[in-house]
């Protein structure tokens, strides 16, 4: 295991520990006085400047306690039915320490909301002379989004005890720029996260194939709330507000009486189509299309009655519309197979599939958008891809060749409501986003915890 040495750029170094190493020097520049038993000194919380202050005085200052050796990062993470203490002990502490160390943070935080997989950063020292038992020199655990505790020993062997706690501000965000090599690869590099981006391509797959009409330098813009901390991390995310890519937009508004959010264009117009384009969000081709062909294990040529998408195993498949579970079974050549029921007459397949996703087994309904299974190379396939059939009336037809009606025009009271919503966004997009009063801590008014 490589060894924590603070005296390195802190650039080499987790967050968690230069956090860690900026509180144990703190403690070892001011905890020089007299001998005290060891217990919890509770101090005000820092804000993110005088923290990186700190950890600059760590890095410039801080070196190995006396008698003993470079004190080195040990990660740690509780296992399931482990306490707080017996992962402590795990670092190779005494018994009696990692009691103290447990001692000082039940302090603050009742250590009996700890789950399993949490993880927390230790710099843990051992003696110089290879004999003795180790010392915990810091421990940093963070307690929530935006806090944080961290323990740290000074010269006379006390235990400190330190709240970090940052503010969190509410915003809404308008990210616009060009398409790279993918949208969803450059919306996350821009902020978005993954459920953002997930959003807007279920969206844009209502009237765009993601693979075949959008190109690199294409204009897109994505308007989202969300709420950060003072050092700009994404803790949390509401829904995506507007998307627009190639002409095409789409306002978030929830009609009186809707169960759910919907999107709608400029004029109110409902844009969910009652089928999409592709069931696939990302996938590298189309490797085969519908019509006869060479079948490339056979060798003969035969009726391809279906769209082959090349993709990577484990790439989400997601319904391309409401549905019900009518088949999830192996069936010969196309490996773990998946069959759904949709209104009008339709039906669509799925083949080849990795696995099926959670509770997808028949009668189950399914919405669109929703995933249902992932692309793998199942039954009788050269490579991972999705085999994509859709029937009409029992009868298999070109899925390239579906056409399905949209949705309806908002009136009244609701397009009422709606243009005033969309005054609202078009000024925040105008503006350039808009920023909120700062909150002590992150709300879960319409929003959710960030996800990738």
């Amino acid at each position: 295991m490589a060894q924590f040495d603070p005296r390195r750029q802190p650039v080499r170094l987790s967050p968690h520990l230069l956090t860690t190493v900026a509180a144990v020097s703190v403690a070892l520049m001011a905890g020089k006085a007299v001998h005290q038993p060891a217990r919890a000194h509770e101090a005000p919380p820092l804000s993110a400047t005088q923290l990186n202050a700190l950890e600059a005085q760590a890095f410039a200052a801080a070196g190995a306690p006396a008698g003993l050796t470079t004190p080195e990062a040990v990660p740690v993470q509780i296992r399931r039915g482990e306490t707080f203490e017996q992962a402590v002990r795990r670092t190779g502490v005494t018994a009696e320490e990692a009691a103290a160390v447990a001692a000082t943070v039940a302090g603050a935080f009742d250590l009996k909301d700890l789950r399993a997989g949490l993880k927390f950063e230790t710099a843990i020292a051992k003696e110089r002379t290879g004999r003795g038992d180790a010392r915990l020199i810091g421990l940093t655990m963070r307690t929530g989004p935006a806090s944080q505790l961290t323990v740290s020993r000074s010269f006379d062997g006390a235990l400190r005890l330190r709240a970090l706690e940052e503010k969190v501000t509410r915003e809404t965000v308008v990210l616009n720029g060009d398409v790279e090599r993918s949208l969803s690869g450059t919306a996350r590099n821009m902020g978005a996260t993954a459920a953002i981006v997930r959003r807007a391509s279920q969206l844009f797959a209502h009237k765009l194939d993601m693979q075949r009409d959008v190109r690199a330098s294409d204009e897109f813009t994505l308007v989202f709330d969300r709420a950060v901390t003072e050092g700009g991390r994404t803790i949390e995310t509401g829904d995506l507000l507007y998307a627009e890519l190639k002409g095409h937009v789409f306002y978030r508004f929830q009609p009186a009486g809707a169960r759910e959010v919907q999107y709608f264009d400029a004029n109110g117009k409902n844009l969910r189509s009652a089928m999409m384009r592709t069931p696939l969000q990302n996938f590298r081709r189309v490797s085969s299309g519908y019509g006869v062909r060479t079948h490339p294990i056979s060798g003969y040529r035969k009726m391809h009655q279906g769209i082959d998408f090349a993709a990577g195993t484990g790439t989400p498949i997601v319904a391309p519309a409401d549905g019900v579970v009518v088949e999830a079974r192996r069936w010969g050549g196309y490996g773990n197979w998946l069959r759904v029921r949709h209104p009008n007459g339709l039906e669509t397949g799925y083949a080849h599939l990795s696995r099926y996703a959670s509770g997808i087994r028949p009668g189950q309904r399914v919405s669109q958008g929703q995933i249902i299974a992932y692309v793998g190379s199942t039954g009788a396939s050269t490579g991972p891809h999705l085999h994509y059939e859709i029937w009409r009336n029992g009868q298999r037809i070109n899925p390239a060749g579906v056409k399905t009606q949209e949705g309806t025009e908002l009136s009244g009271a609701d397009l009422a409501a709606f243009r005033a919503e969309k005054a609202r966004i078009d000024r925040i997009i105008a503006a350039g986003g808009e920023k909120r009063p700062q909150l002590q801590q992150a709300t879960a008014d319409g929003l959710r915890p960030a996800q990738g």
